[in-house]
């Protein structure tokens, strides 16, 4: 029989539901809505809180809060939700608001890495392997796509997707769509395509050499954005093109582009030979 490791300064809701394989650390507060899954390990002063379910092999550090009330006027303080997937890492003071209202949920889906002193919003959809770094805070409402990373103190406005693969340099903001294979960097800037994530990847150096010809066509073409992306559209046809024309056309709030390059702009990134 499994027997809990639960500190005896825990304090768990009778009507919370913990898994016999769950060690929960010193002063650490479960409440009754929480669903804690096999395997979860909580550090001193772990809050979880709201109706938050949470899967197999997660991790929270000192200080994690987890299934806050949304930081939002609007709430009303109805019972709402966090989903998280299993074997995530929430490292210290790492913070996960619920959504606003009962329909909705915020979610983290598996194999994230939160690091100290990230922010996730009500209402965000944060998806698998995704890296937010130190500092980072997400607006309500934000989605990230798959195995993105988001470097350190980075900012993202509500509502606000970026895509997968995407890598946002330490110390930018956006406030428009990322789109999927692109760095950003400052703000509402994009600056080539994340080369070296693409080559972890697994990405052949085909399917490289199409989306950096796509890249060209889309932000560096002189183009109107919208008739870039409708031209492209009858061009690029592998998997990875597909993914990031996509995207690009179910942009509402518009997206982040290349600032203008002076005439005698060096090398970028996606500049370089594969």
């Amino acid at each position: 029989m499994i027997i809990p490791v639960i500190h005896s300064t825990a304090i768990i809701h009778p009507q919370a539901r913990v898994d016999a394989s769950a060690e929960v650390g010193p002063y650490a507060v479960i409440d009754a809505g929480v669903t804690l899954g096999p395997g979860c390990w909580l550090g001193p002063y772990v809050h979880l809180t709201g109706e938050t379910t949470i899967g197999a092999n997660n991790r929270f550090h000192t200080g994690c809060i987890i299934g806050d009330a949304p930081q939002d006027l609007k709430y009303s303080g109805t019972p709402t939700r966090v989903r998280i997937g299993d074997g995530n890492v929430f490292r210290e003071n790492v913070t996960v608001h619920r959504a606003t209202k009962p329909e909705g949920e915020t979610t983290i889906g598996s194999g994230c890495f939160l690091m100290a002193g990230a922010h996730v919003g009500h209402n965000c959809d944060v998806a698998d392997q995704v890296i937010i770094a130190n500092g980072v805070c997400l607006g309500g409402h934000v989605t990230v796509h798959d195995r993105a990373f988001l470097s350190g103190n980075c900012l993202v406005h509500q509502f606000v997707r970026v895509g997968t693969l995407a890598l946002m340099q330490g110390g930018s903001a956006i406030s428009k769509d990322l789109a999927p294979f692109t760095i950003s960097r400052r703000q509402n800037t994009v600056n080539g395509l994340n080369i070296i994530g693409l080559r972890r990847a697994g990405f052949t150096p085909a399917e490289r050499l199409e989306l950096k010809e796509l890249y060209h066509a889309l932000f560096r073409s002189g183009l109107v954005f919208r008739a870039a992306v409708a031209a492209a559209q009858d061009k690029f046809h592998g998997a990875p093109s597909r993914t990031m024309l996509d995207f690009l056309s179910k942009s509402t709030r518009g997206v982040v582009m290349e600032a203008k390059r002076p005439a005698a702009a060096g090398a970028t990134p996606e500049d370089e030979e594969d």
